[in-house]
């Protein structure tokens, strides 16, 4: 079920790739970076139990996702686009070339996660710990927090 529900949610994802609204996109792909890591999360903590199918199609999903977002960064970050309902720091305009090399070190750590198809979950706890902390790293420096 879990398999088919990403799938969809790709699908969906996929047949809106005309960016209308560069705020509006980079959230709905963030939002299913989120779902996607979150999921991982569950099973990484043991509330839910381990099925190396489902945790690869679930990096693979998060794969596809950074390559979007890194194939898409401009169209989702243009000049402009820092004022209005976003979270986006003004250090990405300020620092672009550093925002993309931590998004391509994040995509780098999720294709290493799927090619090394983690046949365990202490396997996937190692892959999970990088991808995690890419996040962390890029959010410190390229997210405001809301209050």
């Amino acid at each position: 079920m879990r398999k088919l529900v990403i799938a969809i949610s790709m699908l969906a994802f996929a047949g809106s790739a005309a960016l209308a609204d560069p705020i509006l996109d980079r959230q709905a792909l963030m939002k299913d970076r989120g779902k996607i890591v979150g999921g991982l999360s569950k099973v990484v903590k043991g509330e839910e139990p381990y099925d190396a199918a489902a945790v690869l199609t679930q990096l693979q999903a998060l794969q596809a996702n950074a390559e979007k977002f890194d194939t898409d960064v401009e169209t989702l970050f243009p000049a402009g686009s820092d004022t209005g309902d976003t979270t986006a720091a003004p250090k990405i305009w300020e620092d672009m070339a550093g925002f993309k090399t931590a998004e391509q070190k994040y995509l780098a750590d999720v294709k290493a996660a799927v090619a090394a198809a983690p046949a365990d979950v202490d396997s996937l706890k190692a892959q999970f710990g990088t991808i995690a902390s890419n996040c962390g790293t890029c959010h410190q420096s390229y997210r405001i927090k809301k209050g």
